[in-house]
């Protein structure tokens, strides 16, 4: 019995020890020297998967559209290659010739496709590189000891300031809400991230509009890169009578 106390007194010390050293560790300062320890070259090959979802306006007027597809992604010394499949070649090449004859034929792979460029592409493949520039328009809110997965982390919570957005966007601003919440390890690599803006406004003084914007994001370290394994966006706005929602979820597996 003796023997169990003393094990539970250690363990809570020991526990207790790694939350207080969590807590006095400079956090910003641990994700920024992982981010530049984790922008590897490292030959990476993946597939990506795309799910997309839109509506937008209402009644009669509602049109509602899903999109699936998916890529092989290869990058090596040559760089980045792109591959696809015979058989979303051979889709595309059908929903293309179905929306000429009709406009409002259904065009999953078509709507999908669009995630699929380089912009969408080097975030998921590299993620370091876009959260550096992320935290270079945020700004320092707080930071907490919280558990991911059941596991100990850390939680910094960032503020987006009106006047990162670009000024032609902003005068047409009234009300604007930025945020950025990271999960980071003990050594400061990322584990997930949120993003939130939500903004209203008028423009050409009797238009009106609202836009809500979430990104949820889950990363994972391969060797010297930081994936982003799985990327969930939704949007949506509403100006001029119309209103539109939508949603892509992408996915990434590494290939052996």
């Amino acid at each position: 019995m003796r023997l169990l106390k003393k094990f539970l007194v250690i363990t809570a010390a020991s526990l207790l020890s790694m939350v207080c050293d969590m807590a006095q560790a400079d956090g910003l300062a641990d994700l920024k020297a992982a981010l530049v320890r984790l922008q590897g070259q490292a030959p990476l090959k993946a597939t990506i998967e795309a799910k997309t979802w839109s509506r937008q306006g209402e009644g009669k007027d509602l049109e509602e559209t899903n999109g699936l597809a998916n890529v092989a992604i290869d990058d090596g010394a040559r760089g980045l290659q792109v591959l696809y499949s015979k058989e979303m070649l051979s889709r595309l090449e059908l929903e293309e010739h179905a929306k000429e004859k009709n406009s409002k034929a259904k065009t999953p792979t078509l709507s999908a496709f669009k995630e699929f460029n380089s912009t969408e592409l080097r975030p998921m493949i590299s993620a370091s590189g876009s959260m550096l520039r992320a935290l270079d328009k945020h700004v320092l809110k707080s930071e907490k000891v919280e558990s991911y997965n059941g596991k100990p982390a850390r939680l910094l919570s960032f503020d987006f300031p009106i006047e990162k957005l670009p000024e032609d966007a902003r005068k047409y601003v009234k009300k604007f809400e930025g945020s950025l919440d990271i999960w980071i390890a003990a050594d400061g690599t990322p584990l997930a991230s949120r993003a939130i803006q939500n903004m209203s406004g008028r423009a050409f003084v009797v238009v009106s509009f609202e836009q809500k914007n979430e990104s949820e994001s889950v990363y994972n370290q391969v060797g010297d890169r930081l994936l982003t394994v799985r990327k969930e966006t939704k949007n949506s706005s509403s100006g001029m009578g119309e209103k539109g929602e939508s949603k892509v979820v992408k996915t990434l597996q590494v290939q052996s």
